[in-house]
Formats: structure tokens, sequence, C-alpha cells
């Protein structure tokens, strides 16, 4: 309460500057560029419309366009062009400063349809993938409740995505299936970790490093996936960046609830100010001061993290574009004894693991367009690497005493290729992935008398085709794909075992195709992570080394129905089918009950031999912004279930069955919005501690699996509710903003939590023993939270 306070003052000051050096101002302006989607050449001559107003331009020779004047609030833009689908972005919003420029690319439509107006959907799906995904824009995510601009966050509440224990780790669970299922693409470039204090061997943690300034839009496939792809079995979670402003200088600074961010973005190497350069950049730096926040009200742990990012576009020339593109994290998680004993706060202090991580990703695209309009290549070049140091020590605050440690580097380096290909009546696609994989790891766990080194150095390739065809006027959508993937270590399987073959179709019921039919089916596989791979026995045999890839296959079919422009409606049944799922030979439980907490996933003996399904169905309805409202419901029914060592199936601590998830906004005039989330889950089992084990191996906290399906957690129900007001003056623009998470004031479901008995003076009381803490005093709080953007 008391850094509640003096933050408000400090904004309250900050805001009064702001007013006394600046004028108002209640107009913005707009620009971008209109390309053709298939060639990837400007439009000139394209007509861009302010919806609900006479304003509007048409692009220049290059397909730029700018807007000037236009009063500050939120807009449709609508873009148009002869013989191409009509385009609309929904909910833009107007600053005085600060406004992104805007990119189009245009279907073109099929000659036999030319005298029917097309507009093209709003809800992204493609040909080949038209069904089990959703596409959030930067707009929807920077007002986002309860997201405090974290990307991450936000996917938390798409259709199908279970909350992960607790509910405060981002964990990309989908539609049953584990946290580690999930691969991430950065403009095309492969990132393994997208969050702070990230799971090796997952990719969950508690804050997500990709900065929302960047972001023109993030879309999540659950089902139906590309085979360009390798590694999904759940999902493919897609970040498309946006390009820096190449024609003037400007940024932001923004505040929230845990951290300060500083974007900047322009041209570089401008010659001529009344052309829009070739070349601009986007930069970021994120600082947390969550380490001083909980200094300040005497919690014990401290988190500490650093993220940086940027883009450098250029265009070589209207057929040739380069993007070099970055990202990584300085993580450090540690602890400090408290002043006073807390019960709670000591077997904090003693429990959680000391953390010492960073990871970075470097990328350079060449994307060339053929001259003749019929296709495109792309290469992707790009390295990343992780550097994790977790440890559990008998004496944290010291560290010393080494109860469990694991000092790991993970290396890769990556060539893609894609050519893509339009013939009359077929698109084709065709392309391959090589990797150089290093991993080192000094692993040391004294309760399971485990101690290796490892040093990994392997390649990693694959290739696929895949090809899509219209029929029936464009009615009816066919898609086929087939990859395989191998690699120069693991024996488990190779290129003919990985065969991975997929096909989707869709069909339009009516002319304007407002409902459709859609299906697809597909085989996917994933390689065991280095984790398991770099596993070695006390004789130094790396004994996962014939480790299968695990295969999953998947059965989807649903209905659209589109009820207008703005808004849709669907029901999708799926199914997942798992092989070769990796099982613990120590706890005899499937991997996919794990890697949902702070821990090193698959570092362990692992057999190939499991089994599990996920099914269900979802129901979704969403609206675009249309009469100053927007929002997205869904419910998704569904079970999840694995085998582990004795070959029966019992449900995963994922299987809640039921997921409810609504998002949805407000606008009112003069820029104020109300906007609110509610998240909700079904009862879902836990794995209970193992008193006895954990004792001896205290402060490790050793999970009882036998356990597993005995005993659920209460269900998850949390709401959010955001009020956003922005300000716009000459030189700057400016976004405040006040939410109140858990408004509903519901407790969050967490398994109970063990500490050693003490005296209430923090003396051990003998003989030891764990005695379960009481933390549920506070468990229901609402929690006020408030931030700002600053565009200059």
């Amino acid at each position: 309460m008391i850094y509640f306070c003096v933050m408000k003052k400090k904004l309250f000051s900050l805001f009064l500057l702001i007013s006394a050096f600046t004028v108002a101002q209640n107009t913005g302006s707009v620009s971008g560029r209109v390309l053709d989607a298939q060639s990837q050449l400007p439009l000139g001559g394209a007509t861009v419309l302010i919806v609900g107003t006479s304003t509007g331009v048409v692009t220049d020779a290059e397909g730029y366009f700018k807007i000037e004047e236009i009063p500050a609030q939120s807009y449709n833009i609508e873009v148009s062009y002869l013989g191409f689908e009509t385009q609309t972005l929904y909910n833009y919003i107007i600053k005085s400063v600060g406004n992104i420029p805007l990119r189009f690319e245009l279907e073109e439509v099929a000659e036999n349809l030319e005298e029917v107006v097309l507009v093209q959907s709003p809800f992204k799906t493609s040909k080949e993938t038209p069904l089990s995904t959703q596409t959030f824009s930067a707009v929807e995510i920077e007002t986002y409740p309860g997201g405090n601009n974290d990307i991450t966050k936000v996917v938390q509440s798409m259709p199908g995505i279970s909350p992960s224990i607790g509910g405060f780790r981002n964990d990309i669970i989908i539609r049953g299936g584990a946290p580690n299922e999930t691969v991430y693409y950065l403009d095309g470039v492969e990132i393994p970790n997208i969050n702070h204090f990230s799971t090796q061997g997952s990719a969950g943690g508690p804050v997500g490093m990709v900065n929302v300034s960047f972001i023109r839009e993030v879309t999540l496939s659950s089902s139906s996936f590309g085979a360009e792809y390798d590694n999904p079995l759940s999902g493919i979670l897609a970040f498309e960046q946006r390009e820096g402003d190449n024609t003037k200088f400007g940024g932001n600074f923004r505040v929230g609830a845990s951290e300060t961010a500083l974007t900047l973005e322009g041209p570089l190497f401008r010659r001529n100010k009344e052309v829009p350069s070739k070349t601009s950049f986007l930069f970021s730096v994120r600082r947390s001061y969550l380490q001083f926040l909980f200094e300040l009200i005497g919690l014990p742990i401290r988190p500490d993290y650093w993220d940086y990012q940027w883009k450098i576009k250029h265009e070589i020339d209207a057929y040739n574009t380069l993007n070099f593109i970055g990202i990584g994290s300085i993580d450090d998680f540690s602890v400090k004894a408290p002043d006073e004993f807390d019960a709670a706060q000591q077997a904090d202090l003693e429990q959680v693991p000391i953390i010492d991580q960073r990871s970075a990703t470097v990328g350079l695209s060449w994307k060339r367009s053929f001259k003749n309009g019929k296709g495109f290549m792309n290469t992707v070049l790009s390295t990343n690497r992780l550097d994790n140091r977790f440890a559990r020590y008998q004496d944290n605050t010291t560290k010393t005493g080494t109860i469990f440690q694991n000092d790991s580097f993970e290396g890769e380096t990556k060539l893609r290729f894609q050519a893509t290909q339009f013939s009359d009546k077929w698109k084709w696609s065709a392309g391959f992935n090589i990797q150089n994989s290093d991993y080192q790891n000094n692993t040391q766990f004294i309760f399971y008398d485990i101690a290796y080194l490892t040093m990994l150095n392997f390649l990693k390739y694959g290739l696929f085709i895949k090809g899509t065809r219209s029929f029936l006027n464009d009615r009816m959508d066919f898609s086929w794909g087939i990859r395989s993937d191998a690699d120069s270590f693991s024996l488990g399987s190779n290129l003919l075992d990985n065969l991975s073959p997929r096909a989707s179709l869709s069909y339009a019921l009516d002319e304007r195709q407002q409902c459709k039919l859609n299906a697809s089916i597909g085989r996917y596989f994933k390689i065991p992570t280095y984790t398991m791979l770099g596993f070695q026995n006390q004789q130094g045999r790396f004994i996962n080394q014939e480790a299968a890839y695990t295969q999953s296959n998947h059965y989807v079919m649903g209905f659209e129905y589109n009820l207008g422009a703005a808004s849709r409606f669907t029901v999708e049944g799926f199914r997942k089918d798992y092989f070769n799922y990796p099982i613990s030979v120590i706890d005899g439980v499937s991997l996919a009950n794990k890697g949902g907490g702070f821990e090193v996933l698959g570092n362990e003996a692992i057999i190939s031999e499991g089994t599990g399904e996920s099914k269900g169905i979802e129901v979704l309805f969403q609206q675009k912004l249309a009469n100053n409202f927007y929002g997205i419901f869904a419910y998704t029914f569904f079970s999840s279930e694995f085998t582990g060592a004795d070959g029966i199936l019992r449900p995963s601590v994922w299987d809640s069955r039921h997921l409810i998830s609504f998002s949805g906004g407000y606008k009112f005039n003069r820029n104020w919005e109300l906007s609110a989330r509610w998240r909700f889950a079904g009862k879902n089992p836990y794995v209970p501690v193992n008193l006895e084990a954990s004792l001896a191996a205290y402060p490790e906290l050793i999970l009882d699996y036998n356990r597993l399906g005995e005993v659920q957690l209460n269900s998850f129900n949390l709401a959010d509710i955001r009020i956003d007001k922005k300000w716009n003056f000459k030189s700057l623009s400016f976004n405040f903003y006040f939410e109140v998470q858990n408004f509903l004031a519901q407790p969050n479901p967490t398994p109970p939590e063990y500490g050693l008995s003490r005296n209430p003076d923090g003396s051990l009381i003998t003989p030891t023993s764990l005695v379960e803490l009481n933390l549920n005093d506070n468990n229901n709080t609402p929690l006020p939270t408030f931030g700002l953007v600053l565009y200059f």
C-alpha cells in the first residue's frame, strides 16, 4: 500500500508537468502501405477509408498512404482495391502522437467472383489452417485486463487454454496437452524461450519477454499446423512484428505493475525527408522493479530481470527485403532472509530455487519475391542460446550445501528455407531446415544419487512440401502437406518413422462464404528435449538415446457462421491421440504431468512407451469492434488422460474438464474505455507431497505420483476489470490505466504447501517434521494496479 501511494503521487506530478508544457491536441494521423498478398508488390490506387466518416485517401504508386487531421479516438479502417477482397482493420486507436504504421495485404479475387463483393474476414485463418486459430492485435493486447502488457498472459485467455496451477505462470496448455507441446515463432524465427525464469525443457515462466510495442498481431493455432513447422504437438504461437516508422523518429515509455520499458523507432540512412526510408529500426529495453517492491513489503524472494529486443528492416528493392531481429533476457532469482520470522516466508526462503538464466535469439531473414508475381522465397538464418543455472541449497541465502544443481547450456544454429509458387490453380510450398545443436549439462541431485557431465553436439534436419487449391468456384478449399524430421544423435526413430502427413478441407455453404464446414487431420512429431537426450546414468551412458520422437494425431471438425462483417460463431470437436510419450522411470508417470513449475523438465531416465488422449468440444462467439463493443466468449469441454509405467490411462493434472473464458470492452466518449475478463476452469487433479520422502530430501519436496487422481483442486475462477483513459497533446500522447485483478475476491486454488515445524521464534521443533502452512488468509484479496504509457 505504501508503494501504491508513492507511485500514485509520482504519476500525478508527472501528469501535471506534462500538462504544463504541452498543448492539448485532439487530432492525429495514420499512415501505412497496401500490398498484394501474393506478389508482395505495392498496390497503387487502393482506397483507404476511415469507417463511419467521409475521410479517406488513395495510395500512391508505392502503395503508401497517409491521412491527417483525424479526431483522436478508435476507428475501423477499410482498404479496397478492384479485383481484391476488401479488408478491415478493427479497433485502431488514433492518437496525436505514436500511431504505428499500418500494413495491409490484400487477397486477389478469383475471376469468376469479380461481380461478387467479397470482404476478407477479420478472423485470421488460411486455406491450410481453416480452423482452431485465434488472433489478437496489438491494441487488444495493450488494453487487456490483468495482462500488464504481457502477451503470454493475454494468450492464457484464448479459447482452450488451461491456467497453470495457481494461475500465475504463463504456461501455454492447449486442449489438455502438456506445457511443452507448443512452439514459438517471431517473424518466422523460432524462439525456444518466451518467458523470464523459463522452465528448461518447457517454455513457461511467470513473466513474458516479448514487448507489446513491437507486435502487429499474435496468432495461436491449436491444430491443422502448416508443414513448414517442426516440433508442435499442441500449438504454434506466432508473433508478427511491425516495422519501425520509416518517416520519423519516435517511441514510448511504459510503466507497468512490475517493470518499466523504453521503446525507440525511426528511419535509418534517410537522405530525402520527402520519401520514406528504405531502412527502419525498432529497439527496446525493459527493467523489472519487482525486486525493489518485494524488498519494500518484506518478502524474501528477489526476482530481477532485464530484456531487450530489436528489429531492423531494409528494403533492398521492390523484390528483396532483409529483416534482422533479436530478443534476449537476463534473469536472476535470489533470496534474502526477512527481518522477522514468518513460517510461510521461511518455507519460501528454503524451498525456492536460485536461478541465474541468460537467453538470446538472433535471426536474419531474406525474402525474395519473384518478378513475375507468382511466388517468393524465404531464407532464415538464426541462432539461439540458453544459459541456465538452477540450484537448491540447504541454505539458499549463503548458497551452501547443494541439494540440486543444474548448470546447463543450450545452443542452436538454424537454417530454414521455403519456396512458394503460385500456379494457375495451386499454391505450392517446399523447403527444408537444418540445425546444429550444442548441449552441455553438469547436474547433481543428491536425493536420487544423480551426478553427470554431458557434452553433446549433433545435427537435426527436416524437409516438407505442401499444396493448396480451391474448387467449386472458390467455395471449397483443400490443403495437404507432408514433412519428416530426424537427427544424428537419437536412435529411437528416423525419417520414415517420423513421416508427418496432414490435410484440411473447408466448404462454404453459401456464395458469400458466411457459413463454412471445416475439417482437418494431421500427424505431428516432437524431438525429445535436450535434457532427456543428454541425461546419463552413473556409468556415463546416454540411457535416453533410444527415445523416439513423441507423436500426436489430430482430428478436428467444425462449423463456422459469420453473423456479420465483424462477428462470428464457431463450434469445433477435437481429438488428440498421443504415442511414444516419455514416462519417468523414477516416478512411473507420464511427463505430460510435469513442466508447469519451477523445475528442469526431462532431466531424468525415461522410456518412450506412453500413450494419451485428449478430446472435447469448443464453442466460441467473437465480435470485433462494432457499436463501441468488442469481445470474445468461449466454452471448452474436454478430457485429458495419459498412461504411466503401468499402461493405465489416468486423468492428467490438466484435466479440469471445463474451461470458460470471456474478455471484452466498451469504448466511451472522450477516449475512456472499460474492459473486463473472466476465466474459469473446473476442478483438476494435482499431485500431493510425499511427506516422508520430502522430509528426507528437504528442502527439496518430493511429489507422490502414485496418488495422482486421488485429490483435486477447487475450481479456478478469476475476473479482472480495467479502466483506460487517453490524453492527446501536441508533441506527445498519454494513456493511463487502473485495474483490479480478482475483483470478485475469489480464492486462488493451490495445492497445500509444507514447511518444517518451528516454534514461534523460528527455532526447529525436534524431532523434525513437515507441517502444512496456512496460506489462505490473503488468497482471495483483490489486487489494484495501475500503469501508464507515454508516446512521443
